[in-house]
């Protein structure tokens, strides 16, 4: 059933009653993927009374043609890239690291405008949330899952209130489990499914991880 949403909170507030199971779990943590993640994330952390943090993902652009990911880079360095994209294209190992380098300048620079210099948290033998506002072809996702199963987690969940049905198939064999609140037959892109699309600014981001509770940071 599709579901157009009011905007990024109320997305939340839905998604968040799907996700009830989780609510006062001592092992769980909601991870957002900022910015646009952030205040859908911060609904669910209210409603389910699990700590809300980051994880900052960056999709890696095709030059020229930004909108058309080619793979997508973590923190910590892990990327995932579009093999059908890059042959396709013909895109050449140098302009996939250049543009690689260039994400993660922009992977540092959010880290630090949200985070600072506090430690990040401990994700081992942690019920992980990973939450978006959405997910078209999935790939910031996956570097996402990627690089947070290499941190010890007990389960990996991804959870957003709109996707296309492919994809939401597809991370049935790349999480442990998937939660699509909203699975529209012809999906197009993410934002045809809010009313409210507006970016979401750094400053929302900041006021919203400082206002939620926090998870134990890593030592």
């Amino acid at each position: 059933m599709a579901t157009t949403f009011r905007d990024r909170p109320q997305a939340g507030q839905i998604l968040a009653s799907l996700l009830q199971e989780y609510g006062g779990d001592p092992d769980a943590l909601v991870l957002a993927l900022p910015r646009g993640g952030v205040p859908v994330a911060y609904e669910v952390s209210q409603r389910l009374g699990v700590p809300l943090d980051i994880f900052v993902v960056r999709k890696l652009g095709v030059p020229g043609h930004e909108e058309l990911a080619m793979g997508a880079i973590a923190s910590g360095g892990v990327r995932v890239l579009n093999d059908d994209v890059i042959h396709h294209l013909a895109i050449s190992p140098e302009v996939i690291d250049a543009v690689s380098e260039n994400e993660s300048r922009e992977i540092e620079r959010r880290d630090l405008e949200y985070c600072g210099d506090r430690p990040r948290p401990d994700l081992r033998g942690r019920v992980v949330i990973l939450i978006d506002d959405g997910l078209a072809t999935g790939s910031t996702m996956k570097a996402a899952v990627t690089a947070v199963r290499k941190q010890g987690p007990k389960s990996v969940v991804v959870a957003v209130p709109v996707a296309s049905a492919s994809t939401c198939e597809e991370f049935q064999d790349i999480a442990d489990r998937i939660v699509c609140a909203s699975i529209p037959e012809a999906f197009t892109a993410v934002s045809n499914w809010y009313e409210d699309f507006l970016q979401t600014s750094d400053e929302e981001v900041r006021s919203l991880l400082f206002r939620a509770p926090r998870a134990k940071q890593s030592e």
